[in-house]
């Protein structure tokens, strides 16, 4: 999806990453929902999901279920 709408939103980026670098960015939409963009094309197009998507993976985020698998 096209940024535009989505601009004007407060993106965050992990406190490690450096300004221009391959970073992940993500917005919080109203509703709950989430949109997720890539921090070095900023006017590219988004990832985005409602609510009980967003929920949905943090929680297997949280879960570890996208953890690489152990050697």
């Amino acid at each position: 999806m096209d940024t535009k709408g989505y601009n004007d939103l407060p993106w965050r980026k992990p406190v490690g990453c450096p300004n221009g670098s391959a970073c992940v960015e993500v917005a919080a939409l109203p509703g709950g929902g989430a949109a997720i963009r890539d921090g070095k094309n900023p006017q590219g197009p988004a990832l985005v999901f409602d609510a009980a998507e967003w929920a949905a993976f943090l929680a297997g985020a949280k879960a570890g279920e996208f953890d690489a698998p152990r050697r």
